[in-house]
Protein backbone atom coordinates (compact mmCIF):
# COMPACT_ATOMS: atom_id res chain seq x y z
CA UNK A 1 0.00 0.00 0.00
CA UNK A 2 1.19 3.66 -0.71
CA UNK A 3 2.27 5.44 1.74
CA UNK A 4 0.60 9.13 2.61
CA UNK A 5 2.74 12.07 3.40
CA UNK A 6 0.77 15.34 4.42
CA UNK A 7 2.78 18.38 3.81
CA UNK A 8 1.77 21.50 5.89
CA UNK A 9 2.59 25.03 4.59
CA UNK A 10 1.33 28.46 6.13
CA UNK A 11 0.53 30.46 2.27
CA UNK A 12 -1.75 27.93 -0.15
CA UNK A 13 -0.24 29.80 -2.68
CA UNK A 14 3.23 28.52 -1.55
CA UNK A 15 2.32 24.76 -2.20
CA UNK A 16 2.18 25.55 -6.04
CA UNK A 17 5.51 28.26 -6.04
CA UNK A 18 7.71 26.65 -3.91
CA UNK A 19 6.54 22.96 -3.43
CA UNK A 20 5.23 22.50 -6.84
CA UNK A 21 8.27 20.70 -8.05
CA UNK A 22 8.52 18.37 -4.69
CA UNK A 23 5.21 17.88 -4.82
CA UNK A 24 4.85 16.46 -8.59
CA UNK A 25 8.39 14.44 -7.84
CA UNK A 26 6.80 12.60 -4.43
CA UNK A 27 3.44 11.58 -6.36
CA UNK A 28 5.92 9.97 -9.07
CA UNK A 29 7.99 8.20 -6.45
CA UNK A 30 4.41 6.59 -5.56
CA UNK A 31 3.49 8.35 -2.23
CA UNK A 32 -0.09 9.37 -1.87
CA UNK A 33 0.09 13.36 -1.02
CA UNK A 34 -2.02 15.35 1.24
CA UNK A 35 -0.94 19.18 1.03
CA UNK A 36 -2.69 21.45 3.47
CA UNK A 37 -2.69 25.02 4.19
CA UNK A 38 -4.93 27.94 5.53
CA UNK A 39 -7.64 29.51 3.57
CA UNK A 40 -6.74 27.56 0.41
CA UNK A 41 -7.92 29.50 -2.85
CA UNK A 42 -10.24 27.23 -4.79
CA UNK A 43 -7.53 27.57 -7.69
CA UNK A 44 -4.94 26.21 -5.77
CA UNK A 45 -6.92 22.77 -4.68
CA UNK A 46 -7.91 22.33 -8.40
CA UNK A 47 -4.49 22.55 -9.51
CA UNK A 48 -3.21 20.18 -6.71
CA UNK A 49 -5.68 18.06 -7.81
CA UNK A 50 -5.12 18.00 -11.40
CA UNK A 51 -1.46 17.03 -10.38
CA UNK A 52 -2.91 13.96 -8.50
CA UNK A 53 -2.45 15.68 -4.83
CA UNK A 54 -5.36 16.15 -2.14
CA UNK A 55 -6.18 19.07 -1.32
CA UNK A 56 -7.05 19.68 2.48
CA UNK A 57 -7.33 23.52 4.93
CA UNK A 58 -6.63 24.06 8.08
CA UNK A 59 -7.22 26.75 10.77
CA UNK A 60 -4.17 28.91 11.49
CA UNK A 61 -3.10 32.16 12.60
CA UNK A 62 -0.54 33.05 11.08
CA UNK A 63 0.26 36.58 12.40
CA UNK A 64 -0.95 36.30 16.08
CA UNK A 65 0.37 34.42 19.27
CA UNK A 66 -3.34 33.34 20.81
CA UNK A 67 -2.78 30.04 22.60
CA UNK A 68 -6.25 28.99 22.57
CA UNK A 69 -6.17 29.37 18.74
CA UNK A 70 -2.86 27.80 18.34
CA UNK A 71 -4.01 24.87 20.68
CA UNK A 72 -7.21 24.70 18.31
CA UNK A 73 -4.46 24.23 15.24
CA UNK A 74 -2.55 21.72 16.70
CA UNK A 75 -5.68 19.59 17.52
CA UNK A 76 -7.17 19.88 14.03
CA UNK A 77 -3.59 19.02 12.77
CA UNK A 78 -3.97 15.64 14.63
CA UNK A 79 -7.50 15.15 13.52
CA UNK A 80 -6.12 14.98 9.73
CA UNK A 81 -3.19 13.42 10.07
CA UNK A 82 -5.20 10.24 12.05
CA UNK A 83 -8.32 10.35 10.00
CA UNK A 84 -6.14 10.21 6.62
CA UNK A 85 -3.55 7.53 7.94
CA UNK A 86 -0.96 9.75 7.61
CA UNK A 87 1.93 7.95 7.59
CA UNK A 88 4.43 10.81 7.56
CA UNK A 89 4.25 14.39 8.04
CA UNK A 90 6.15 17.31 6.12
CA UNK A 91 5.52 20.91 7.58
CA UNK A 92 7.77 24.04 6.67
CA UNK A 93 7.55 27.59 7.70
CA UNK A 94 7.72 28.77 11.38
CA UNK A 95 3.94 27.45 12.51
CA UNK A 96 3.38 24.65 10.51
CA UNK A 97 6.40 23.50 11.54
CA UNK A 98 6.05 23.82 15.22
CA UNK A 99 2.27 23.16 15.42
CA UNK A 100 2.36 20.47 12.87
CA UNK A 101 5.54 18.70 15.13
CA UNK A 102 3.50 18.78 18.20
CA UNK A 103 0.27 17.64 16.19
CA UNK A 104 2.43 14.68 14.56
CA UNK A 105 4.07 13.89 17.74
CA UNK A 106 0.55 13.63 19.70
CA UNK A 107 -0.82 11.12 16.78
CA UNK A 108 2.98 9.57 16.86
CA UNK A 109 3.57 9.78 13.42
CA UNK A 110 7.21 10.58 11.98
CA UNK A 111 7.78 13.96 11.28
CA UNK A 112 10.54 15.73 8.69
CA UNK A 113 10.14 19.51 9.01
CA UNK A 114 11.80 21.72 6.90
CA UNK A 115 13.32 25.50 8.28
CA UNK A 116 13.02 27.84 5.56
CA UNK A 117 14.17 30.56 7.17
CA UNK A 118 13.84 32.29 10.47
CA UNK A 119 12.41 35.43 9.25
CA UNK A 120 11.74 38.24 11.81
CA UNK A 121 11.70 36.93 14.58
CA UNK A 122 15.34 35.99 14.84
CA UNK A 123 16.61 39.12 12.73
CA UNK A 124 14.35 42.31 14.14
CA UNK A 125 15.49 43.93 16.42
CA UNK A 126 12.74 45.60 18.03
CA UNK A 127 11.23 44.82 21.68
CA UNK A 128 8.30 42.67 19.88
CA UNK A 129 10.93 40.64 17.49
CA UNK A 130 13.21 40.08 20.97
CA UNK A 131 9.95 38.96 22.88
CA UNK A 132 9.08 37.04 19.67
CA UNK A 133 12.68 35.22 19.49
CA UNK A 134 12.11 34.02 22.76
CA UNK A 135 8.73 32.66 22.83
CA UNK A 136 9.37 31.09 19.52
CA UNK A 137 12.74 29.76 20.19
CA UNK A 138 11.11 27.70 23.13
CA UNK A 139 8.38 26.52 20.91
CA UNK A 140 10.64 25.37 18.24
CA UNK A 141 13.14 23.42 21.07
CA UNK A 142 9.53 21.70 22.39
CA UNK A 143 8.06 20.93 18.87
CA UNK A 144 11.52 19.91 17.22
CA UNK A 145 12.31 16.79 20.19
CA UNK A 146 11.03 13.94 18.84
CA UNK A 147 11.10 14.75 14.63
CA UNK A 148 12.75 12.18 12.80
CA UNK A 149 14.54 14.82 11.07
CA UNK A 150 15.26 18.51 11.13
CA UNK A 151 16.23 19.89 7.93
CA UNK A 152 17.80 23.56 7.37
CA UNK A 153 18.24 25.54 4.65
CA UNK A 154 21.73 27.09 5.48
CA UNK A 155 24.36 25.93 7.73
CA UNK A 156 24.24 29.46 10.10
CA UNK A 157 20.46 28.36 10.72
CA UNK A 158 21.31 24.85 12.02
CA UNK A 159 24.41 26.17 14.05
CA UNK A 160 22.49 28.84 15.66
CA UNK A 161 19.77 26.06 16.96
CA UNK A 162 22.34 23.67 18.25
CA UNK A 163 23.91 27.28 19.96
CA UNK A 164 20.79 28.13 21.47
CA UNK A 165 20.19 24.88 22.48
CA UNK A 166 16.47 24.25 20.27
CA UNK A 167 18.64 20.86 18.75
CA UNK A 168 19.90 18.25 21.53
CA UNK A 169 22.54 16.80 21.13
CA UNK A 170 21.22 13.26 19.27
CA UNK A 171 18.94 15.47 17.19
CA UNK A 172 18.97 14.62 13.51
CA UNK A 173 19.57 17.45 11.52
CA UNK A 174 20.94 18.27 7.52
CA UNK A 175 21.60 20.89 5.21
CA UNK A 176 19.38 21.29 1.85
CA UNK A 177 20.74 24.12 -0.64
CA UNK A 178 17.36 25.96 -0.45
CA UNK A 179 13.83 24.82 -2.10
CA UNK A 180 15.51 24.68 -5.43
CA UNK A 181 14.99 26.03 -8.99
CA UNK A 182 13.29 24.63 -12.16
CA UNK A 183 15.81 25.41 -14.97
CA UNK A 184 13.07 24.74 -17.26
CA UNK A 185 10.41 27.64 -16.32
CA UNK A 186 13.56 29.99 -15.53
CA UNK A 187 15.10 29.75 -19.30
CA UNK A 188 19.12 31.03 -19.38
CA UNK A 189 18.89 33.93 -21.97
CA UNK A 190 21.89 35.67 -23.63
CA UNK A 191 21.80 39.27 -23.56
CA UNK A 192 23.19 42.28 -25.14
CA UNK A 193 23.87 45.52 -22.58
CA UNK A 194 23.88 49.09 -23.69
CA UNK A 195 26.47 50.81 -22.34
CA UNK A 196 24.98 52.56 -18.94
CA UNK A 197 21.56 51.68 -19.71
CA UNK A 198 22.32 48.73 -16.83
CA UNK A 199 18.77 47.63 -15.41
CA UNK A 200 18.83 46.31 -11.92
CA UNK A 201 16.00 44.44 -10.14
CA UNK A 202 14.49 43.45 -6.81
CA UNK A 203 11.85 40.90 -6.31
CA UNK A 204 10.82 40.64 -2.95
CA UNK A 205 7.81 41.28 -0.55
CA UNK A 206 7.72 45.45 -0.13
CA UNK A 207 9.27 45.53 3.85
CA UNK A 208 12.26 47.11 4.80
CA UNK A 209 14.30 44.54 5.73
CA UNK A 210 14.70 42.89 2.58
CA UNK A 211 16.10 45.72 1.83
CA UNK A 212 13.81 47.56 -0.22
CA UNK A 213 14.77 51.04 1.38
CA UNK A 214 17.98 50.76 0.40
CA UNK A 215 17.52 49.89 -3.26
CA UNK A 216 15.67 53.12 -3.97
CA UNK A 217 18.37 55.01 -1.68
CA UNK A 218 20.60 53.50 -4.60
CA UNK A 219 18.37 54.61 -7.01
CA UNK A 220 17.84 57.82 -5.86
CA UNK A 221 22.27 58.73 -5.64
CA UNK A 222 22.92 56.75 -8.81
CA UNK A 223 20.64 58.70 -11.49
CA UNK A 224 22.29 61.69 -10.78
CA UNK A 225 25.16 60.72 -12.71
CA UNK A 226 23.67 57.56 -14.92
CA UNK A 227 20.00 58.46 -15.96
CA UNK A 228 19.70 55.71 -17.99
CA UNK A 229 19.96 53.16 -15.82
CA UNK A 230 16.77 51.61 -14.53
CA UNK A 231 15.66 50.46 -11.04
CA UNK A 232 13.01 47.94 -10.94
CA UNK A 233 10.60 46.69 -7.76
CA UNK A 234 8.75 43.69 -8.08
CA UNK A 235 6.97 42.87 -5.00
CA UNK A 236 3.43 43.35 -3.16
CA UNK A 237 2.99 45.81 -0.29
CA UNK A 238 3.44 44.82 3.08
CA UNK A 239 1.61 46.07 6.83
CA UNK A 240 3.61 48.47 9.04
CA UNK A 241 5.88 49.00 10.91
CA UNK A 242 8.33 46.88 8.48
CA UNK A 243 6.10 47.63 5.22
CA UNK A 244 7.36 50.53 2.89
CA UNK A 245 5.34 53.22 2.64
CA UNK A 246 3.49 53.31 -0.59
CA UNK A 247 3.55 56.79 -1.53
CA UNK A 248 7.29 57.39 -1.19
CA UNK A 249 7.43 54.62 -4.14
CA UNK A 250 4.68 56.11 -5.83
CA UNK A 251 6.52 59.19 -5.72
CA UNK A 252 9.57 57.78 -7.00
CA UNK A 253 7.62 55.54 -9.78
CA UNK A 254 6.30 58.97 -10.38
CA UNK A 255 10.05 61.34 -11.10
CA UNK A 256 11.30 58.17 -13.14
CA UNK A 257 13.95 57.01 -9.99
CA UNK A 258 12.08 53.78 -9.49
CA UNK A 259 9.87 52.02 -11.90
CA UNK A 260 7.74 49.89 -9.83
CA UNK A 261 5.58 47.06 -10.86
CA UNK A 262 3.73 46.07 -7.76
CA UNK A 263 3.08 42.07 -7.97
CA UNK A 264 4.01 40.06 -11.31
CA UNK A 265 2.86 36.44 -12.20
CA UNK A 266 5.77 36.35 -14.84
CA UNK A 267 8.21 36.39 -13.24
CA UNK A 268 10.63 34.54 -15.58
CA UNK A 269 9.62 36.33 -18.21
CA UNK A 270 10.39 39.91 -16.64
CA UNK A 271 13.52 38.64 -15.39
CA UNK A 272 15.15 37.92 -19.33
CA UNK A 273 14.87 41.68 -19.93
CA UNK A 274 16.84 42.62 -16.94
CA UNK A 275 20.42 42.68 -15.94
CA UNK A 276 21.92 42.55 -12.22
CA UNK A 277 19.34 41.31 -9.56
CA UNK A 278 19.94 42.84 -6.20
CA UNK A 279 18.87 41.57 -2.79
CA UNK A 280 19.88 43.78 -0.08
CA UNK A 281 18.12 41.79 2.87
CA UNK A 282 19.03 41.42 6.41
CA UNK A 283 16.39 39.57 6.83
CA UNK A 284 17.29 35.67 7.95
CA UNK A 285 16.67 34.57 5.17
CA UNK A 286 16.50 30.09 4.21
CA UNK A 287 17.69 30.57 0.45
CA UNK A 288 15.99 33.24 -1.38
CA UNK A 289 13.90 31.67 -4.28
CA UNK A 290 14.22 35.02 -5.78
CA UNK A 291 17.76 34.75 -6.04
CA UNK A 292 17.54 31.24 -7.48
CA UNK A 293 15.35 32.01 -10.44
CA UNK A 294 17.62 34.96 -11.12
CA UNK A 295 20.78 32.36 -11.17
CA UNK A 296 18.95 30.24 -13.58
CA UNK A 297 17.94 33.09 -15.81
CA UNK A 298 21.64 34.23 -15.80
CA UNK A 299 21.43 37.26 -13.76
CA UNK A 300 24.42 38.63 -11.79
CA UNK A 301 23.38 39.18 -8.37
CA UNK A 302 24.08 41.59 -5.68
CA UNK A 303 23.09 40.75 -2.13
CA UNK A 304 24.21 40.09 1.27
CA UNK A 305 27.17 38.42 3.32
CA UNK A 306 23.94 36.99 5.70
CA UNK A 307 22.84 33.43 6.41
CA UNK A 308 21.08 31.70 2.98
CA UNK A 309 22.36 34.77 0.20
CA UNK A 310 25.89 34.18 1.07
CA UNK A 311 25.47 30.79 -0.48
CA UNK A 312 24.00 32.06 -3.74
CA UNK A 313 27.30 34.32 -4.91
CA UNK A 314 30.80 33.72 -5.38
CA UNK A 315 32.25 37.53 -4.91
CA UNK A 316 33.36 38.68 -8.57
CA UNK A 317 32.47 35.59 -10.22
CA UNK A 318 28.98 35.91 -10.67
CA UNK A 319 28.19 38.88 -8.54
CA UNK A 320 28.97 40.39 -4.93
CA UNK A 321 28.16 39.86 -1.42
CA UNK A 322 28.00 43.42 0.62
CA UNK A 323 27.43 43.96 4.36
CA UNK A 324 24.05 43.80 5.58
CA UNK A 325 22.63 47.87 5.81
CA UNK A 326 25.69 49.14 3.98
CA UNK A 327 24.26 52.09 1.47
CA UNK A 328 27.67 52.73 0.34
CA UNK A 329 28.53 49.47 -0.40
CA UNK A 330 25.43 48.78 -2.58
CA UNK A 331 25.95 51.93 -4.62
CA UNK A 332 29.15 50.64 -5.24
CA UNK A 333 28.21 47.32 -6.39
CA UNK A 334 25.54 48.84 -8.96
CA UNK A 335 28.37 51.70 -10.04
CA UNK A 336 30.25 48.63 -11.22
CA UNK A 337 28.06 47.39 -13.28
CA UNK A 338 27.18 51.05 -14.63
CA UNK A 339 30.98 51.01 -15.39
CA UNK A 340 31.39 47.67 -16.78
CA UNK A 341 28.56 46.20 -18.77
CA UNK A 342 30.85 44.51 -20.38
CA UNK A 343 31.14 41.28 -17.71
CA UNK A 344 27.34 41.25 -16.70
CA UNK A 345 27.02 38.71 -19.67
CA UNK A 346 30.01 36.55 -18.38
CA UNK A 347 28.55 36.56 -14.68
CA UNK A 348 25.51 35.81 -15.86
CA UNK A 349 26.79 32.61 -16.96
CA UNK A 350 28.84 31.83 -14.07
CA UNK A 351 25.02 32.52 -12.45
CA UNK A 352 23.21 29.82 -14.28
CA UNK A 353 26.11 27.28 -13.82
CA UNK A 354 25.75 27.28 -9.94
CA UNK A 355 22.26 27.06 -10.29
CA UNK A 356 22.72 24.04 -12.89
CA UNK A 357 25.14 22.63 -10.14
CA UNK A 358 24.11 23.77 -6.94
CA UNK A 359 20.40 24.85 -7.04
CA UNK A 360 18.55 22.66 -9.58
CA UNK A 361 15.15 21.23 -8.18
CA UNK A 362 15.52 18.29 -9.32
CA UNK A 363 18.83 17.86 -7.59
CA UNK A 364 17.10 19.07 -3.96
CA UNK A 365 13.97 17.14 -4.30
CA UNK A 366 16.10 13.54 -4.76
CA UNK A 367 17.66 14.47 -1.79
CA UNK A 368 14.56 15.34 0.09
CA UNK A 369 13.00 12.12 -1.29
CA UNK A 370 15.75 9.97 -0.07
CA UNK A 371 15.51 11.19 3.38
CA UNK A 372 12.03 10.54 3.31
CA UNK A 373 12.16 7.15 1.88
CA UNK A 374 14.93 6.57 4.31
CA UNK A 375 12.97 7.82 7.27
CA UNK A 376 9.58 5.57 6.39
CA UNK A 377 12.26 2.95 6.07
CA UNK A 378 12.88 2.79 9.61
CA UNK A 379 9.16 3.15 10.89
CA UNK A 380 8.44 0.18 8.93
CA UNK A 381 11.51 -1.78 10.61
CA UNK A 382 10.54 -0.57 13.84
CA UNK A 383 6.81 -2.00 13.21
CA UNK A 384 8.10 -5.23 12.49
CA UNK A 385 9.89 -5.77 15.34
Amino acid sequence: MNKNILLLASLANSLLNFRGDFIVALLKEGYNIYAAAPELPQEVADKLTKWGAKPLTFKLDRAGLNPLKDFKSILELKKLILHYNIDMVFPYTIKPVIYGSIAANLAKTPVISLITGLGYTFSGASVKAKLLHQITKRMYKFSLRKNSLVIFQNEDDLILFKKNGILSKNQRATIVNGSGVNLKKFPFREITVTSQNVKFVIVARLIKEKGIQLFMDTAEELKKTYPLAEFHIIGGQAEPPSGINIDVLKRLHDDGTIIFHGLKDDVPTFLKNMHVFVLPTYYREGVPRSILEALSVGLPVITTRTPGCKETVITGKNGFLIPPRDLNALIDSCRYFLDHPDVIQEMGQQSRLLAETKFDVTIINTFLIEHINSALHVKSMSKQL
